[in-house]
Formats: structure tokens, C-alpha cells, sequence
């Protein structure tokens, strides 16, 4: 008899670690998310993250706006994106990927014309920069984050100034612009997708 129950044990036992494991394995973790500082610039964007294992992830971020009037010379018109690589680090991404503090290395492109009915410029080739960033990604709703990022890096790349004159733009000069300090900035709404890519309540989701 004690035998038996020891299979019988044995068997649930492995039964039951094999129901956690195939659980486990069916889990993704990955989010879509927009820029509320682009957006507030009117500058629409989308961005995706995918969680890798081991507290690693990759996200991307992608932004276009062509916004113009030539009557007034008013320009708004950018595109370009970034990559990064992220480590979660803390309790919180222990507890959960994808939230909590982050750290992580980037590169960015993006091209512009801006101007505003006097002096505009133009990018026309891509500038590009790199760096490191940091960042935090708040719960805020079952499936929803808030994620602050800053990034500090060495941004280059080459622009031209104009000016409209007699309904047409005269170039004033070419210049190079090496800059380095902040190069990115995200006030991010998160929205998590994925089996068991949620937020728990405390005490437990119900």
C-alpha cells in the first residue's frame, strides 16, 4: 500500500509539474506603446517590445509626421525611429518582465524640415545617435504601464538652413550638428499583450 501511494504521489507530483511547465512555456510577454511627448508635438508613433528571457528585452520605436502649409511656410515633417536593447532589473521585473526599472543600450535615425514661416531646416539624410538610457515602467492598469525613459548620448549628423524668399527657399548654409547630452525622452502609455502579461492587483488579481 505504501508503494502504491508512493506512485500515486510520484505521478501527481510529475503530473502537476508538467500542467506548470506547459503554462510557463505558453507565456509571451510583449507590448505596443505610443510617445506622449510626440504625441503632444503632433508627431503620431507607435512602438513594439518584446520580452527575451532573463530579465532582456528589444523595442522599437517608429514616428512619422508631414504636416505643411506652403502659403504660411509652416513645415512640421520628421520620420525615423530607434532600437534598443534592455535589461529589468529590481524586484518588480523580478516579479513581473516588462516592469520595473530598466537599462539599455539604443541607436536612433531620423530625418526633418522644420520651419515655422522664417528661417527652416532641413535634414534630408539621416542623422543618427546612440547611448545609454534608463527608465521605469509603472502599472497603472491590469494591462496598461506608464514608462519614463531617458536616454544620454552622441547625436550627429548633417542640416541645412533656408529661408523662403519670393515664394521660393534660398539656402543659407550647410552645417554639422555633434552634440552630446539627452538624445531621448519617452513618457510612454504601455499597453501589455501576451498570455500572463498582466498586472496584479494587491492581495492577488481578481
Amino acid at each position: 500500500m505504501c508503494m502504491k501511494n508512493f506512485y500515486i504521489t510520484l505521478f501527481l507530483l510529475l503530473l502537476g509539474r508538467n500542467v506548470l511547465y506547459s503554462q510557463e512555456s505558453r507565456s509571451y510577454y510583449m507590448s505596443l506603446k505610443t510617445n506622449a511627448l510626440y504625441d503632444l508635438l503632433a508627431i503620431p508613433n507607435l512602438g513594439a517590445e518584446f520580452y527575451l528571457g532573463s530579465n532582456f528585452s528589444i523595442a522599437g520605436n517608429w514616428h512619422y509626421a508631414w504636416w505643411k502649409n506652403d502659403k504660411k511656410h509652416n513645415y512640421w515633417r520628421t520620420y525615423g525611429g530607434d532600437l534598443s536593447a534592455r535589461y529589468w532589473m529590481g524586484k518588480k521585473a523580478h516579479e513581473k518582465p516588462l516592469t520595473g526599472h530598466h537599462i539599455g543600450l539604443y541607436g536612433q535615425m531620423i530625418t526633418y524640415d522644420f520651419g515655422l514661416g522664417g528661417k527652416g531646416v532641413l535634414a534630408d539624410r539621416w542623422s543618427w545617435a546612440t547611448g545609454l538610457e534608463y527608465g521605469y515602467s509603472l502599472p497603472v492598469a491590469k494591462r496598461l504601464n506608464l514608462d519614463f525613459t531617458i536616454g544620454l548620448g552622441y547625436h550627429w549628423g548633417e542640416f541645412k538652413e533656408y529661408l523662403p524668399i519670393d515664394g521660393h527657399y534660398v539656402w543659407q548654409a550647410t552645417k554639422n550638428r555633434n552634440y552630446w547630452g539627452p538624445t531621448k525622452a519617452e513618457i510612454s502609455l504601455v499597453w501589455l499583450i501576451g498570455r500572463g502579461n498582466y498586472n496584479q492587483r494587491k492581495g492577488g488579481n481578481k
